[in-house]
């Protein structure tokens, strides 16, 4: 971690544990800890300029969202990217999320619509410069305005997967050859404008699954992905990326 992660003063409270979470799990995303990296949390807390009690709640936090794991010997160490994990997660996130849709779709009213085209637009914008920064907070938007008439569990679920989908983002957007899915959004929007369910599933569970595969294919090109196969026919009627 650089001097930039440095943090004033001890940390206590509520706002350092959020303070400590916030610099920790960016260095995670940044690679400045390194995937499968132990963490030592006396030398941690000592370059953070924090008392261990808000790092080890900040490190509860990072396990919950799938950034870091703890050893039977108490050890934690940053989590492995595996195209294991990118496959299970992305099958788990297809199926929730594209069911939130369907739930969705038939109760959007025209100010919902305005809101996603507003989205669309902001991304589309930050795109174009490569802004991957300010790109990220109206994509997470457009992502649950697709599904927020479906309840507050799907909510909170689909947020919980969102974030621990933002490593293999970023890395997605970095080499991917499809990072910022602008025609994916557009054409899911349309659909959802028509009112037409079926479409607005499929394309939804198409434009998740190209992101993992394409994850998947800079970590291990020779896997294989039945899950994923399996998820795409079920819930999209999804038989190929094309």
């Amino acid at each position: 971690m650089s001097d930039e992660t440095q943090i004033d003063g001890q940390g206590n409270g509520r706002q350092g544990v959020d303070e400590v979470y916030r610099r920790v799990r960016e260095a995670i995303l940044e690679a400045d800890l390194e995937p499968g990296q132990a963490m030592s949390q006396v030398a941690l807390a000592a370059e953070l300029g924090v008392s261990r009690t808000p790092l080890r709640e900040a490190l509860r936090m990072l396990q919950g969202e799938g950034l870091v794991t703890a050893e039977a010997n108490r050890q934690v160490r940053v989590a492995a990217i595996t195209v294991e994990d990118v496959e299970d997660l992305y099958a788990v996130r297809i199926t929730l999320e594209v069911e939130a849709l369907r739930l969705t779709v038939p109760r959007m009213a025209p100010e919902d619509i305005a809101r996603l085209e507003g989205y669309i637009g902001e991304m589309n914008h930050y795109a174009e410069v490569d802004d991957y920064v300010r790109w990220v907070n109206p994509h997470h938007a457009y992502h649950r305005g697709l599904t927020a008439l479906a309840g507050p569990r799907f909510e909170t679920m689909l947020d919980q997967l969102f974030d621990q989908a933002e490593r293999y983002r970023r890395l997605h957007v970095g080499q991917g050859p499809s990072p910022w899915g602008a025609r994916d959004h557009r054409e899911i929007l349309d659909a959802c404008k028509r009112g037409d369910v079926p479409a607005s599933a499929a394309l939804l569970a198409r434009h998740l699954a190209r992101t993992a595969l394409e994850v998947a294919e800079l970590i291990n090109p020779e896997h294989d992905h039945p899950r994923l196969t399996q998820v795409l026919a079920d819930v999209g009627g999804v038989t190929d990326l094309g």
